[in-house]
């Protein structure tokens, strides 16, 4: 009997390969993208066992359910397989141990379906996937009655009955992997190994810069979606529809016209013709009227095409999505490549953006503002330009021209003063980073500032670079060594922690006074810092207290990404989401660490806790007597 099943495995591949064959065909038509076989394939099991199973594990339920209906898969196939060796298809010992596959397997899909059944989770997709369940019960069951039955010498009868359930549920799996459920699983594997950012898998790895476009291309960004790199398309098909990016994502939350989800899933059927109508899962909120039309070289973004708009620019890059994912797909890198398009090649960006781009192409500054002004915050500032090198280099960012981040950086000057620490700023020689050209899709500004900002970082000699920004600290960090910068960039809240850890700021802690923390995304996400910030804050006596979502997996306050020039309507504002996670905490007082998160987080009206810069906070502990939160210099 467990030879029959073998022969049923058999079937089952050369099903799925027919089914599969035409996505292949369509994964093929993308551009060009090198893939090392030999190496991503001995690394995908560790790949799927280490790095999937570490995010899937974050739902414990979901991990274990996912553990025993994929590992009892794979083992009961692959023991089923061999059992097309005679001795082992005629060995009652081999039936037990492919019968106890299958049964592992049979507990999975037990749980998979009391997971959507009777009340299937608002998150997950149902449609195919309400079906699913019934498919592994039917392989899992009867594979269980066909190989036990041989193992125990049970009635052939119940053999046979167990082996036609497994056929009709094998069967229906492999057809589903055509246009159903199991194609993520296929699709999922080859995307692991072809995975265009190995150096995300592994232990504290990471790896969140954007890449370089050739500006010399034919074409800028991705307009079709045979513009996409082949594994990008792959990657779309790999998407299982847990809805962890749906459920993450701060757009959804606010009622954006954005589902990070049903976005996949719109460019998973971008690649064929007549749109997406088997998606059963979560709409985009408010969603855009389009005319639906799809076709591998019909165009994606448009109220023509398949995907409105306001749904690309509703995205605040903040990563939740890709940082949920299970299966590493990237969609922050499709969103951006999909707006490269629309801005280089359409000048179709959003009429805020527009304005902000013609800014820094004209002036180096989105706001317009002069260049020589950065300093206006602070007096007597020491330049760069006229000492020639300091230990430590003070890049002070876009912020510097705003009143609330002038007070973070009169804050973190006066700590840096009382450590005798030996900065510079580079005043008007400092431009734009360049992040919200990046993130905007105007690449070619992007590099043309980041070229600049090398040329003139390279004139000198400084140990370090120090800034309060966590998107200019990104960007320096780790997009600039794609052309030529490489630098040593230090965030603010690390950098005073090491100076109170060291004896140089001498810090006085304070009484007690609940504070909670709100993690930057560019700081936390994208460059895994989030102790640094609690230590300090820790030294400064403070009760803190965590939101529900922090660390890693925070909520973005809505600043990134250009979104508050994008300006999509939604339900609600972001930040306002997010204050309100933080009232939750009872907490008197919100740290942050980040130019852009303090700005939208004091935007929010009404009653609400107060919003201090960690800088601000540190500069109070050094007062000798207990100062108000207007002692912070003005």
């Amino acid at each position: 009997m467990t030879a029959a099943l073998g022969l049923l495995v058999l079937l089952m591949v050369l099903v799925a390969a027919l089914r599969l064959w035409p996505r292949v065909r369509l994964w093929r038509a993308g551009a060009p993208a090198p893939v090392d076989w030999r190496a991503e394939l001995l690394a995908l099991p560790g790949r799927y066992l280490h790095d999937v199973h570490t995010v899937v594990a974050r739902d414990p339920y979901a991990a274990r359910m996912h553990a025993a209906v994929a590992g009892g898969l794979i083992a009961a196939c692959a023991l089923a397989a061999l059992a097309l060796l005679p001795p082992l298809g005629a060995s009652r010992v081999f039936a037990g141990l492919a019968a106890l596959a299958f049964l592992l397997m049979l507990a999975g899909t037990l749980a998979v379906g009391a997971r959507r059944y009777p009340a299937r989770p608002q998150r997950l997709s149902g449609g195919a996937f309400q079906v699913l369940p019934f498919l592994l019960l039917g392989l899992a069951l009867g594979g269980t009655l066909a190989a036990g039955a041989q193992a125990l010498a049970l009635s052939p009868v119940l053999g046979w009955t167990g082996f036609a359930l497994a056929v009709a549920g094998g069967l229906g799996l492999a057809w589903s992997v055509g246009a159903g459920p199991m194609r993520h699983a296929v699709a999922g594997a080859t995307w692991l190994a072809a995975h265009p950012r190995p150096a995300r898998f592994g232990h504290d790895r990471r790896d969140t810069a954007l890449r370089p476009l050739d500006l010399d291309a034919e074409r800028l960004g991705a307009d079709v979606p045979a513009d996409f790199t082949w594994n990008t398309l792959l990657s779309f098909d790999a998407c299982i529809q847990c809805g962890r990016c749906e459920a993450a994502c701060p757009a959804f939350a606010a009622g954006q016209p954005l589902n990070p989800k049903r976005l996949v899933q719109d460019l998973a059927a971008a690649m064929t013709p007549g749109g997406n109508p088997a998606y059963a899962g979560s709409p985009y909120p408010h969603a855009r009227a389009v005319a639906g039309v799809s076709g591998l070289h019909a165009p994606v973004i448009g109220k023509d095409a398949l995907v409105h708009p306001d749904t690309l620019w509703s995205c605040t890059t903040c990563r939740a999505c890709v940082s949920e994912c299970p299966m590493m797909i990237e969609h922050v890198d499709a969103i951006v490549d999909l707006r490269r398009f629309q801005t280089l090649e359409r000048g179709a960006v959003p009429i805020h953006a527009e304005a902000a781009l013609a800014e820094l192409r004209g002036a180096d500054e989105p706001g317009g503002n002069p260049l020589a002004n950065r300093t206006d915050f602070a007096p007597d500032l020491p330049l760069m330009g006229e000492r020639g090198g300091a230990e430590l280099l003070l890049w002070l960012g876009t912020g510097a021209y705003d009143l609330r981040t002038g007070r973070t950086l009169r804050a973190l000057v006066a700590l840096l003063r009382a450590a005798k620490v030996d900065f510079a700023v580079l005043g008007e020689e400092e431009r734009d980073c360049g992040d919200l050209a990046r993130r905007l899709g105007d690449e070619a500004t992007f590099q043309r500032l980041a070229r600049l900002n090398i040329e003139t970082l390279n004139r000198y000699r400084f140990m370090r670079i120090l800034t309060a920004d966590p998107h200019s600290l990104h960007t320096i960090r780790n997009e600039y060594p794609a052309l030529g910068g490489r630098f040593e960039v230090v965030h603010h809240t690390a950098f005073l922690d090491e100076l109170a850890a060291t004896g140089r700021l001498a810090l006085r802690p304070a009484g007690g006074e609940a504070v909670t923390f709100h993690d930057p995304c560019y700081l936390a996400r994208y460059n895994g810092e989030v102790d640094a910030p609690r230590r300090l804050l820790d030294r400064l006596g403070l009760e803190r207290r965590e939101m529900a979502r922090s660390g890693t997996r925070a909520l973005c306050c809505g600043g990134g990404g250009g979104a508050p020039l994008s300006d999509v309507a939604g339900e609600r504002r972001i930040p306002d989401i997010r204050m309100a996670q933080a009232a939750e905490t009872g907490a008197a007082l919100v740290a942050v660490a980040c130019p852009q998160c303090a700005v939208m987080l004091e935007g929010v009206a009404g009653e609400r806790p107060d919003v201090l810069d960690i800088a601000e906070l540190t500069l109070r502990a050094l007062e000798p007597a207990e100062p108000s939160r207007a002692a912070v210099p003005a």
